[in-house]
């Protein structure tokens, strides 16, 4: 319906504005409806991790550099927000040079978020430097796991760290790493503390199914 009302006040106005008009027109609606800073940063980094080197051993670790922007902060901070947005922009970069989207694709499958949690340990403040440490860390049948540790550059700090449960769906983890790997690849110990976020998640799900009974 808002894209009929739209076209309709194109319509009615188009001869009376110049294309400069129109065009800021469009960018305006576009800025009002949609997130496009962040549609064009996640095209700038798939297209940056397309031409970067490719990443062979899918549990191997990615380091990308950043800084705290205007953009980014509350109260001089960086926003809590903020890091998983930081996240998704490391994971999109790092799951296409590891091969996995290529991977889900030629399988015909897709993935999904299902899961985070983050740890503050300490602000990043308005301009510090920061480095965001990423890698694959495990995985079981249907998700994989990931962790994201934004790193000081000023003392080298762990200032936050981030575990995401990205689900597959229509394949399993084990068909990705086959179809990377060429061969059936024995999956990797998980550590202790993801172990326990992993136990949580179970034990939520299952409370969380009784109370759907119950009701």
């Amino acid at each position: 319906m808002m894209i009929i009302l739209l076209l309709l006040i194109i319509f009615i106005f188009s001869e009376a504005m110049d294309w400069l008009m129109l065009l800021l027109f469009f960018l305006l609606i576009a800025f009002c409806c949609l997130d496009v800073c962040y549609f064009l940063r996640a095209a700038a980094v798939f297209l940056w991790a397309w031409f970067q080197r490719p990443i062979k051993d899918i549990t191997a670790e990615q380091l990308i550099f950043s800084r705290v922007s205007t953009s980014d902060i509350d109260l001089c901070h960086m926003n809590n927000a903020r890091y998983l947005r930081e996240c998704d922009f490391a994971r999109f970069s790092l799951l296409t040079r590891n091969g996995v989207f290529s991977a889900l694709r030629a399988l015909k499958a897709s993935a999904v978020v299902g899961a985070s949690t983050a740890r503050y340990r300490r602000p990043l403040c308005l301009g510090e430097a920061f480095g965001l440490r990423s890698r694959v860390v495990c995985w079981d049948d249907k998700a994989f796991y990931l962790e994201h540790r934004f790193i000081s550059s000023k003392d080298h700090m762990v200032s936050a760290v981030v575990f995401i449960k990205m689900n597959i769906i229509r394949t399993s983890p084990e068909n990705i790493m086959e179809h990377l790997c060429k061969r059936k690849v024995e999956r990797v110990e998980v550590p202790e503390d993801l172990q326990h976020w992993i136990s949580f998640m179970s034990v939520n799900s299952e409370s969380l199914r009784a109370e759907s009974k119950l009701s």
